[in-house]
């Protein structure tokens, strides 16, 4: 046996240099949304996961259709009720601050062209219409946001009306004390009320029926949304209900079924409700609210038209308008012929959109009340052409028996309230039924689609019975 020499030096071993390790990296960290969708995608491919899956999107569906529909009608209700209860009503009140102004305009010059001492009949109704404009401010201005372009127009005819009270109340003192100046204040007072008073008044109409053709636009669009949710709703339905018959052969599922009709009322009820009240509101808009615009566009020309016939006879010819012919004429009759021009095509209008002989008699009444005025109108005029002034004065503000102008004008505006009263009334009507068939449907609507939910739910569930 061969050993080592002792001292002798050990055998020299080979050393490799060491390798590093290296780190493992970790696997990205999934977000909790596709993790979501590897969890349903496993359910998915068990008839039990695939059941819920169903199931979750039935009710929903069901719940988003009950959700849109009870919001959607909603907007529509609210706005059907803002026509019956606040804008046509507002519309309304802002054509009568418009006719009480006009009508105070009229009864002022009526008054002072009888003289220093005013009959009493005329300065209560002068009254009458101060008051009844100011009250119709008042209400319009608390129907009227701060700051909006009709509150700056309320707050402009808040300003001049006493302003022209004032010049009125002047043209009265001198006119009772003989002063020609009188005429002057009146005037005046004429000019304010036809620049400033009745351009804002007429505004103030144009707003508030803008405000009320919104709420129409905003009450009779179809809910097209909440139908479309109810159609792909029932189709969902009637898809599972068919695959559950080609799996088990079983013709009804109860929880399906119940769901199924729950959504076939909620779609029937909103198609054949909201279909009802569309047409009771362009009803209201077709036979209500443009006679009603109309007609009062009629009076309002009529009432224009009797404060230029007075005047005539106030300024005496102190107010010319010189024509694009070259001729010239007096301002306030050349105002009147205009006035009547509009009187005479409003009442066409007015007669062409009544529906019913109710309506028709009164505009037709108004006609000829008009007729027999534009003739007293040019024996007046014949009779101060003449020179023959107080049997002018007698033709316009006479007594019955000189057959005076103001018989026809009283005539012609009695009759267009009798006929604005009664496209009211059919307004309020055909309006309110068209309010009316919405009524309960947007809490109806999410009542059953709860109970449609539920019922999908249910039938899912009875299903998924089967397997445990």
């Amino acid at each position: 046996m061969t050993h080592p020499q002792q001292g002798a030096a050990p055998p020299a071993t080979s050393t490799m240099p060491a390798v590093p390790s290296q780190a493992v990296p970790a696997p990205p960290r999934r977000t909790a949304f596709a993790e979501g969708v590897d969890q349903l995608r496993a359910a998915a491919t068990t008839e039990p996961g695939r059941l819920r899956l169903i199931g979750a999107v039935l009710a929903l569906l069901v719940v988003a259709f009950g959700a849109v529909t009870a919001w959607q009608m909603t907007d529509r209700s609210n706005a059907a009720d803002d026509v019956v209860h606040s804008s046509q009503p507002l519309s309304a009140g802002a054509a009568d601050i418009y006719r009480s102004l006009a009508d105070a305009n009229t009864a002022a010059s009526s008054g002072f062209l009888s003289g220093g001492q005013e009959p009493a009949a005329t300065t209560a109704r002068y009254e009458r219409d101060i008051q009844t404009a100011a009250a119709k401010l008042v209400t319009a201005a608390a129907s009227t946001e701060p700051g909006s372009p009709s509150a700056d127009t309320i707050a402009k005819l808040n300003k001049l009306l006493p302003e022209y009270k004032g010049l009125i109340e002047r043209a009265r003192a001198n006119n009772r004390q003989g002063f020609p100046v009188g005429g002057a204040y009146l005037r005046a007072a004429n000019e304010t009320m036809q620049q400033e008073m009745l351009p804002a008044a007429q505004d103030l109409y144009t707003k508030e029926n803008q405000r009320l053709r919104s709420d129409y636009a905003g009450a009779t669009p179809y809910p097209w949304f909440a139908i479309v949710l109810g159609v792909l709703a029932l189709a969902a339905l009637g898809w599972a209900q068919r695959r559950h018959y080609l799996r088990t052969n079983r013709v009804l599922n109860q929880g399906l079924v119940a769901a199924t009709a729950a959504c076939a009322v909620v779609l029937l009820w909103l198609v054949v409700g909201h279909s009802v009240a569309r047409a009771g509101l362009d009803s209201s808009y077709d036979h209500g609210v443009r006679s009603l615009n109309v007609l009062h566009d009629a009076r309002i020309a009529s009432l224009n038209a009797r404060g230029n016939e007075n005047l005539t006879l106030v300024s005496r010819g102190a107010e010319t308008k010189k024509l694009s012919d070259g001729t010239v004429e007096d301002a306030y009759d050349y105002a009147f012929q205009q006035d009547m021009k509009t009187l005479s095509a409003g009442l066409t209008q007015a007669e062409s959109l009544a529906d019913d002989q109710a309506g028709k008699q009164p505009v037709t009444a108004a006609t000829g009340n008009m007729k027999v005025w534009q003739q007293r109108h040019k024996q007046a005029r014949t009779a101060d052409d003449e020179g023959d002034y107080q049997a002018a004065l007698n033709k316009i503000i006479g007594s019955k028996a000189d057959q005076p102008t103001g018989e026809c004008f009283d005539s012609v505006d009695a009759n267009l309230a009798k006929a604005l009263d009664h496209e009211e009334n059919e307004f309020k009507k055909a309006a309110g039924d068209g309010r009316d068939a919405m009524t309960g449907l947007p809490a109806g609507s999410a009542a059953l689609a709860v109970l449609g939910a539920a019922g999908a739910l249910l039938g899912i569930g009875r299903r998924l019975s089967e397997y445990r």
